[in-house]
């Protein structure tokens, strides 16, 4: 959002906040469309952000071949339909072929595509998709699960639904061992 766009998008949440039947000038929201703009421009800020010179800026030539494994990385994201949070952990995997990426790269990518309006079906692939695309491995795995405020705090009110996505490529969805193993590494504790 350009700087030109915040005095519309302030009163937009004012007049959001009058239409709940809400005083926008009561003490108390004087100054809640400003910290929604920031707010909302933080948690989408991933919309400006290019994944694959992230990843491309820590690639290193490494004479590793066995599988690489971030796991319980939080997530933090809006569903796109209700624009309420969902939460959760992703679990991140690559074989490596003949490159690998420095380890505080891949929270990061999860970020970036967390922090936009998302499905985490979506999500899942996102991830996935653009390590095979910029580091090329001979494999990705990647595991999501989370907690949608969606559906804890309005429709179905099931605080305790859990929603698992996976994504697997290369080698993990070609071989039945690889894809077991990593399964097994991610709910160790």
């Amino acid at each position: 959002m350009s700087a030109s766009d915040s005095p519309k998008f302030r009163d937009h949440v004012s007049e959001m906040l009058r239409l709940l039947g809400e005083d926008p000038q009561r003490e108390g929201l004087l100054k809640t469309p400003e910290r929604v703009e920031k707010a909302l421009q933080f948690l989408t800020q991933g919309y400006h952000q290019d994944a694959c010179a992230l990843l491309n800026s820590a690639l290193f030539t490494v004479a590793y071949d066995e599988m690489v494994i971030i796991k319980d990385i939080e997530v933090y994201s809006l569903c796109e339909h209700h624009m309420l949070p969902f939460v959760g952990k992703a679990h991140v995997a690559y074989l490596p072929n003949g490159k690998v990426v420095g380890l505080s790269k891949i929270p990061r990518l999860v970020d970036l595509f967390a922090r936009r309006l998302q499905v985490q079906e979506r999500l899942t692939v996102q991830i996935a998709e653009t390590i095979s695309e910029c580091v090329k491995p001979k494999g990705v795995a990647v595991v999501i699960e989370a907690t949608h405020f969606c559906m804890m705090m309005r429709g179905v009110e099931k605080q305790n639904s859990v929603c698992v996505t996976s994504c697997m490529l290369g080698s993990f969805r070609e071989q039945l061992q690889t894809r077991d193993e990593f399964l097994s590494l991610i709910r160790r504790k």
